[in-house]
């Protein structure tokens, strides 16, 4: 499990949360999912924020959309203990 956080651990001002990479995303990171610890607080653009400096993902926030327990949600939208977060980057049609 990666640890976002730099302090030490309080189970009580954190929360685990499952990511899911694909395409490009999936590519950067080298994996395909990761449970990360993250501050309670934690907004899903500072989480893509912190994401993407540890992955050093090419992408920005403003080219993905993003999804908490299999639905498209709005980045203000609060994630929560447990959540699934997928960030999902453009897909082209054919």
């Amino acid at each position: 499990m990666s640890t976002l956080v730099e302090s030490q651990i309080d189970t009580n001002t954190t929360m685990d949360i499952n990511v899911l990479y694909f395409a490009s995303l999936a590519d950067e990171a080298n994996c395909h999912e990761e449970k990360i610890t993250v501050p309670q607080s934690t907004s899903l653009t500072e989480l893509y924020e912190q994401l993407r400096q540890k992955h050093r993902f090419s992408r920005p926030q403003s080219e993905l959309r993003v999804a908490v327990n299999d639905y498209f949600t709005k980045w203000t939208d609060r994630i929560y203990d447990g959540d699934s977060v997928v960030f999902i980057t453009p897909v082209a049609g054919g």
